[in-house]
């Protein structure tokens, strides 16, 4: 069962005067209707709360997940009973987001991947640094330039904000980039 924005959530997402906080908000933008209340959960790191509230409170609905044409569709009684929302049971994290990516690989998408990084970890702290990484960026043109600043910035995120940050961003850059290609050698 999917979770989706209800009007009354499409209301506060547009309202200028804030009623959830920003982590509520973040859910709401999350439910679009095709993230399961364990997706959601994961993606959030919560144990259920966050959506659990948003349920009471009207703003998340539950949505059956779509089903053949051949079986009937299930009425919203049956839906509510079979996802009580007093049961909040944690999701199992195995792997991190990087490994289900299924994107397309690119550098055009390492390169926004990298602004992103630039200004969400070094904008506020080290503007002058921002800037720099931000130039550099801009003129890179092939696959090692744009490693060459990539390591920059990930031993900068090293000691700003410990190895395994900096180990994480590494895994998520190194599937957004594209295959290198490979040489034939010659017969």
């Amino acid at each position: 069962m999917q979770l989706h924005r209800t009007d009354k959530a499409k209301a506060e997402l547009a309202s200028r005067e804030r009623v959830l906080s920003v982590r509520e908000r973040g859910a709401l933008f999350l439910a679009d209707g095709t993230k399961t209340r364990n997706e959601m959960m994961l993606l959030l790191q919560d144990s259920g709360g966050v959506l659990d509230k948003l349920l009471s409170e009207g703003y998340l609905a539950i949505q059956a997940l779509a089903k053949p044409a051949a079986m009937p569709a299930a009425t919203p009684k049956a839906i509510t009973a079979e996802a009580p929302s007093d049961v909040a049971t944690p999701p199992v994290i195995e792997k991190s987001a990087s490994d289900s990516f299924d994107g397309k690989r690119s550098l055009a998408t390492t390169r926004m991947f990298l602004f992103d990084i630039c200004e969400r970890m070094f904008v506020r702290k080290l503007p002058e640094l921002a800037t720099q990484y931000r130039n550099q960026l801009r003129e890179a043109r092939d696959r090692a330039a744009m490693l060459k600043i990539a390591d920059q910035m990930l031993f900068t995120v090293a000691d700003i904000a410990g190895q395994e940050r900096a180990d994480g961003l590494s895994e998520r850059i190194a599937m957004l980039l594209p295959l290198e290609p490979v040489e034939a050698e010659p017969a």
